[in-house]
C-alpha cells in the first residue's frame, strides 16, 4: 500500500536525492512545509522568514520499507542536535523535522525519535508534527542533483550510493 510522509533534512536536494534512491519509494518532490506564507517561491523562503522547512514529499510502498525503516535511513543522512542548520546550511528553512498526514504515522514517528535520543546525549531538535501545508517548489528543483551533476549537496555522496543498495532486513 502506498503512504506518503514529508522529510525536512536541511536543503532538500541532498535528501530528495536519496530518498529517490531508496528501495520503496515510489515518488519524491521537493517543496516548503509548515510556514505562514501561502504558496511562497524559492527566493522567498531561502530569506528564512516564511517559516518553512525545505521538505521532501515521499510516497511509498510499505510493503517494500515501512515507516521505522525509511526514518531510520532518513536520520543516517541528519544531524538531529543541529538547530536549524544542517551542513553549510543555516536558517530555520533548514530545520529538520517529520510531518506526518496519516495520524496513524504519530506513533511510529515518536517511537523512532525515542529510539534515536538513545544514540545522543544531546536533545533531538527534529520537529515532529502533522503537516500543516506543504506547497512544491519551482520545478528547476525539482530532481536538482538528476539536473545538476555534481551540484551541492550536505548529503554525502556515499550514503546517496549506499542506500541503493541497502538490506532493508538489517535496518
Amino acid at each position: 500500500m502506498l503512504h506518503t510522509i514529508y522529510l525536512a533534512g536541511g536543503c532538500y536536494w541532498g535528501v530528495e536525492k536519496y530518498m529517490s534512491n531508496t528501495p520503496g519509494v515510489l515518488e519524491t518532490e521537493v517543496g516548503f512545509a509548515n510556514g505562514h506564507v501561502q504558496a511562497p517561491a524559492y527566493v522567498q523562503v531561502k530569506k528564512g522568514d516564511t517559516g518553512h522547512a525545505e521538505t521532501v514529499r515521499v510516497v511509498y510502498d510499505d510493503a517494500v520499507i515501512s515507516l521505522d525503516k525509511l526514518l531510520r535511513l532518513f536520520f543516517r543522512i541528519i544531524d538531529p542536535t543541529s538547530f536549524e542548520q544542517q551542513g553549510e546550511d543555516v536558517g530555520n528553512q533548514y530545520r529538520t523535522g517529520v510531518y506526518w498526514v496519516d495520524t496513524a504515522d504519530e506513533a511510529i514517528v515518536r517511537a523512532e525519535l525515542t529510539r534515536l535520543q538513545t544514540q545522543y546525549a544531546a536533545p533531538l531538535v527534529v520537529e515532529a508534527c502533522p503537516l500543516d501545508s506543504f506547497y512544491p517548489a519551482e520545478e528547476y528543483h525539482q530532481k536538482y542533483l538528476d539536473k545538476t551533476p555534481g551540484g551541492y549537496c550536505h548529503v554525502p555522496w556515499e550514503e546517496i550510493d549506499w542506500v541503493k543498495t541497502v538490506n532493508l532486513d538489517e535496518i
